[in-house]
């Protein structure tokens, strides 16, 4: 499992704790990577974030986590400042990934509980625009190694609706927009930028959308793999494609759904 391209090298992941975030850094960490994690969550679920650093640790990598929220901008600095202080100046990030999975779940038109525009800002803030302000930040204090890789995660109600997904949408399809803006303003450094597309997989954050069991079910019915989606499958993809040969892949979105998508 050990990469030689990738092991020693700092894995930095938004949204580590739970789902494709925990997935990807434990084959990561499999792969030699140092784990530098942000996350947010109470204290009802730190004894498995707690668990999932144990795993990381266990494959004798560094390992440091941060439960703060992603898209606030003072926290952002402070983590960055922090990955400076504990690396030193010289060691860069190799691979970012951004997987934050935090909105508002309401229906545009609705009498009774209409979604507002706080949320929808809040919504598409932090699951589209965070990515930008994050690599901003990272690219201004020089912290992205050559040929570095970024990955965001997306799905297909980027272009398809459900009764209370809109703002989800409209930042999953922002998303893409941004990973294929970046993608051109980063080329120049050696630094590439894809969406990933993931099909449907039971996550917690699956798990809060209204209607989420008639989705899984129609996903395993669609599927000509016969299954769901699992955050393994994303892991093993980005492990993968962050290895130095796909260097010329940049401002894609890539389907990693056994199928899911092209089945009509």
């Amino acid at each position: 499992m050990r990469s030689k391209a990738l092991s020693g090298k700092w894995f930095l992941a938004l949204g580590a704790s739970s789902g494709f975030g925990a997935a990807t850094c434990r084959r990561m960490a499999k792969a030699g990577m140092n784990i530098f994690g942000v996350h947010l969550d109470r204290k009802t679920s730190m004894p498995a974030v707690e668990e999932l650093i144990g795993e990381l640790k266990a494959e004798g990598v560094q390992v440091h986590f941060f439960n703060v929220n992603a898209a606030d901008p003072d926290k952002r600095a402070e983590v960055l400042d922090e990955f400076r202080e504990i690396v030193g100046q010289s060691t860069k990030i190799r691979v970012l990934m951004h997987t934050l999975a935090y909105g508002t779940l309401r229906p545009f038109l609705d009498e009774a509980g209409q979604i507002n525009q706080s949320q929808m800002e809040m919504t598409t803030n932090v699951m589209a625009h965070s990515l930008v302000y994050w690599v901003q930040d990272i690219v201004e204090r020089d912290m992205f190694e050559k040929n570095s890789r970024v990955y965001a995660m997306t799905s297909s109600g980027g272009t398809r609706v459900m009764p209370t997904y809109g703002a989800v949408s409209a930042a999953k399809a922002a998303l893409e927009s941004h990973c294929r803006q970046l993608a051109m303003e980063l080329a120049p450094l050696g630094i590439t930028v894809n969406a990933i597309r993931a099909g449907v997989t039971d996550t917690p954050a699956l798990r809060k959308i209204p209607g989420h069991e008639v989705m899984l079910e129609t996903a395993i019915s669609r599927n000509p793999s016969g299954r769901l989606t699992n955050p393994q499958d994303v892991a093993e993809a980005i492990a993968l494609l962050s290895e130095p040969g796909t260097y010329w892949m940049t401002g894609n979105t890539l389907g990693v759904d056994g199928g899911e998508d092209i089945v009509a």
